[in-house]
């Protein structure tokens, strides 16, 4: 723990290389861009994002953590947990928290506008798993920060859900084939890459549906959950409606999206 950002990078790029292999070998949908040209702009996102937030943010969930535990702050410093069952409810709580954020983004219009640019990608793979834009990042950091001095979660429980939120972003991003039956055992507690597809669907109901990135019962629990999409995985067209250009899908234009209707 006294080097996370070695330790989540170590695990980011191990698992960006993994997915992409996957999806190389045993890809799910047939791709309509460029994988090069797209997989310049969506990674040059990840080194912009990366700037900003060193730049922009004053602490992250991490220092926030560290602070919270020095300083007793929190609700878990007022009950006396095993630390495995404050680990797990942590990682339970958090995540139960990006659900219910990314459901505001869908469902506040200012919000959306911002979060769309995840959507305007028109292939989905492993690298729209890390393509959001950067005042959503922010807004995101800010929010988790929040939540970390709420609760008094620990430095070693943010680290292990960093670690798995931004995995579970990229495997169930993946244009990667799961065997069916595999698919539907997996699916009934964690997002797989065929549950999230639906959520990339340019059919707007299939848009706002499927929103958690790691554990898949806060669809089902809350109602947001669709099986398959209507058209199937083949011929779902991915995407919105708008920005369909293959420029927007350069960097420059990812970024001005929310403040454009096209």
């Amino acid at each position: 723990m006294q080097n996370p950002d070695v330790i989540r990078f170590s695990f980011f790029l191990s698992v960006l290389i993994l997915c992409g292999i996957w999806e190389w070998v045993t890809p799910r949908k047939t791709l309509t861009q460029s994988k090069a040209y797209r997989w310049l702009n969506n990674l040059g996102l990840i080194a912009f994002n990366s700037v900003c937030l060193s730049l922009l943010m004053p602490i992250m969930a991490f220092e926030a953590a560290m602070r919270a535990n020095d300083s007793g702050i929190g609700f878990f410093h007022l009950v006396n947990l095993p630390f495995t069952v404050e680990l797990i409810a942590s990682v339970l709580l958090l995540d139960c928290a990006i659900y219910a954020q990314h459901v505001l983004f869908h469902r506040i219009p200012w919000l959306w506008r911002l979060h769309r640019m995840h959507h305007a990608d028109q292939d989905i793979d492993v690298t729209t798993g890390t393509r959001f834009h950067p005042i959503e990042i922010l807004l995101s950091m800010g929010i988790k920060v929040a939540i970390v001095y709420a609760l008094g979660i620990s430095p070693i429980a943010i680290v292990v859900f960093e670690i798995i939120l931004n995995a579970s972003a990229m495997f169930n991003h993946s244009n990667a084939k799961l065997p069916l039956k595999f698919d539907a055992f997996l699916r009934r507690l964690i997002v797989t890459p065929d549950m999230h597809r639906v959520h990339h669907s340019i059919i707007a109901r299939e848009t706002h549906s499927n929103f958690g990135f790691f554990l898949s019962i806060w669809d089902r629990a809350f109602g947001t959950y669709i099986d398959q999409p209507e058209l199937g995985h083949d011929k779902v067209v991915i995407g919105l409606p708008i920005f369909r250009e293959t420029k927007e899908q350069r960097l420059d234009k990812m970024l001005t999206q929310p403040f454009r209707e096209q």
